[in-house]
C-alpha cells in the first residue's frame, strides 16, 4: 500500500517483466511523422501563412497559428474525432514533434485553447473563406505532378446526421433523419476540391454553381479539357446549358419516364428461350427533348434482364460525349468512386463529427475534416508504392499512422524509435524517397 504511485507494474506470470507508463516519451501514431515529411515539401506551411490570419496579441500567441491548425488536421487524420483527445495528444511525442520546435518540450495544444482556436479564430470570416483557398492551394502543388490533359470532376452530396439542436440542421425525407446535408466536388484522384455545408433540407444539387463553375475556369486556365459526372439530382436544364456554355462533356443520370421508356420500348420485354445464367445488357443512344429542354439532347439507355426478376433494370444517362453508348455507361459507372471517397472522409477522419451548436462553427469543423481528408489522400497517391497505393485512408490509419514508438532525447538530437510492423524500415524509406522527389514549390 505504501508504494509510489510512479513505480513500475510487476506482474506474477513473469516476474522479469515490468509495465510502466511513459505518455511523454511513448506514441501510438509515430507514421503522421511521414504525412509531416509530405507537408513541408508540399509547403503546407507556406500555404497556412499566405492564406489565413493571426489576429492575436500578446500571450495569446504562446502556440504558434500554424501547430494548431496542424494539430486540429493531423488529430482528426489520425482517427481522434473529439477535440477532449487534445488532453492526451497534447504530450504525446508525435504530436509535439510535428509542431514547430517551441512545442517539443512544452507540448501541444489542450482542449481549451484547440476549441477556441476552431470555433472562433477559424471561424472569423477572412479565415473561414481562407480554408477553402488553403484547401485548393495545397491540392494545387500536388497538380504540378499530373501531367494529364483532362479533368473529370464528380459531385455528389451526403447526409451528416445530427443528434441535438444545432444551427440550420433540419428534417431530410429523403435520408428520413435530421442532419445537415454538405455538398463536395473531386476529381478523379479522389482529392476533394471544393465542399459546401448545407441546412439538412435543402435539393441534393442546391449550390452546385458556387462549387462547380469556378472549378471548370481553374482547369481550363491550366489548359486541361474538363468532363462532369453527377448523379440524377443535377439533370437540371441549367446545369447542362452551364457545361455546353464552356464546352465541358458530361455524363448525368436522368430519371426514368413513360417518354424514355416509350423510345427503349423495344427492349423491354424479356427475350424469348430459356433465360441465360448472366445478365442480359442491351444499350441504346436517341435523341430526346424534355419540355423544360430549350434543345434535344443525346440519351444512352441501358436495360438489364436479370434471371428471376419480371421486370429489366432501365437506367437514362443524358450525355454531349461522342463515344459510343457502352462507353459512355462505363464512364459514367465510375462515378460510384466518389461515393466511396465520402465513405472514406466519414469513417477515417471523422467528417460527420459535426457536433458545434453553431453552424459556422460545423462549417469550419468541416473544412478541417476535408484537408485532413486531403493531405492523406496526398499521401496515399503521391508516396505510397504502387503494390499498396490502394489501400483505403482507414487502412493507413490502422496500418502506417497507428506505428508505436518511442522518444529519446540526446544532446543535439531526437530520436523516435518506431516499432517495426506493418510500417517497416524498407517501406518507410521508400516512401521517404518518393516524398523527396517531389519538386519543390516554385519560389
Amino acid at each position: 500500500m505504501g508504494e509510489s504511485p510512479n513505480q513500475p507494474f510487476q506482474l506474477s506470470f513473469n516476474a522479469s517483466l515490468k509495465i510502466d507508463f511513459q505518455g511523454s516519451r511513448v506514441t501510438s501514431d509515430g507514421g503522421l511523422i511521414l504525412v509531416r515529411e509530405l507537408d513541408e515539401r508540399l509547403g503546407f506551411g507556406e500555404l497556412i501563412q499566405q492564406h489565413l490570419t493571426d489576429s492575436r496579441r500578446g500571450r495569446n500567441t504562446q502556440f504558434p497559428f500554424a501547430d494548431l491548425l496542424r494539430q486540429s488536421v493531423y488529430s482528426r487524420l489520425a482517427g481522434y474525432e473529439d477535440l477532449n483527445d487534445a488532453e492526451r495528444l497534447s504530450q504525446d511525442p508525435t504530436f509535439r514533434l510535428i509542431g514547430s520546435e517551441k512545442i517539443w518540450d512544452r507540448g501541444a495544444a489542450l482542449t481549451s485553447r484547440l476549441q477556441s482556436f476552431e470555433t472562433e479564430m477559424l471561424a472569423q470570416e477572412e479565415n473561414f473563406a481562407g480554408l477553402a483557398r488553403l484547401n485548393r492551394a495545397l491540392i494545387g502543388r500536388a497538380e504540378r505532378t499530373d501531367s494529364g490533359y483532362r479533368t473529370i470532376l464528380d459531385m455528389d452530396s451526403t447526409e451528416v446526421p445530427v443528434y441535438g439542436e444545432q444551427e440550420e440542421s433540419a428534417y431530410n425525407g429523403y435520408f428520413e433523419s435530421t442532419c445537415f446535408h454538405p455538398l463536395l466536388l473531386f476529381n478523379s484522384q479522389g482529392d476533394c476540391l471544393a465542399a459546401k455545408l448545407r441546412p439538412g433540407n435543402v435539393h441534393s444539387a442546391d449550390g452546385w454553381e458556387e462549387l462547380l463553375l469556378p472549378e471548370i475556369e481553374r482547369q481550363q486556365q491550366m489548359g486541361k479539357e474538363v468532363a462532369f459526372r453527377g448523379d440524377a439530382a443535377f439533370a437540371r436544364p441549367e446545369v447542362y446549358e452551364a457545361l455546353e456554355e464552356r464546352g465541358v462533356k458530361y455524363a448525368i443520370r436522368i430519371p426514368a419516364n413513360d417518354s424514355l421508356e416509350r423510345d427503349i420500348a423495344e427492349l423491354l420485354p424479356r427475350p424469348v428461350g430459356r433465360p441465360s445464367q448472366k445478365p442480359l445488357v442491351e444499350y441504346k443512344g436517341f435523341l430526346y427533348q424534355a419540355a423544360s429542354w430549350k434543345t434535344a439532347r443525346r440519351v444512352v439507355a441501358k436495360v438489364e434482364h436479370h434471371t428471376g426478376e419480371l421486370f429489366p433494370r432501365v437506367g437514362f444517362i443524358v450525355t454531349n460525349l461522342s463515344l459510343r453508348s457502352r462507353a459512355v455507361v462505363r464512364f459514367y459507372n465510375k462515378r460510384g468512386t466518389a461515393e466511396q471517397w465520402i465513405k472514406e472522409g466519414k469513417q477515417a477522419v471523422k467528417m460527420t463529427r459535426l457536433s458545434c451548436h453553431r453552424f459556422r462553427s460545423n462549417e469550419v469543423r468541416l473544412w478541417l475534416s476535408v484537408i485532413a481528408y486531403n493531405l492523406g489522400n496526398l499521401w496515399r497517391r503521391l508516396a505510397l508504392p504502387r503494390r499498396i497505393g490502394n489501400w483505403s485512408l482507414t487502412s493507413l490509419q490502422q496500418r502506417l499512422v497507428k506505428t508505436g514508438g518511442r522518444l529519446v532525447r540526446h544532446a543535439r538530437y531526437y530520436w523516435l524509435l518506431l516499432a517495426e510492423s506493418h510500417l517497416t524500415r524498407r517501406l518507410f524509406r521508400a516512401m521517404l524517397g518518393r516524398i523527396e522527389a517531389l519538386p519543390l514549390p516554385a519560389g
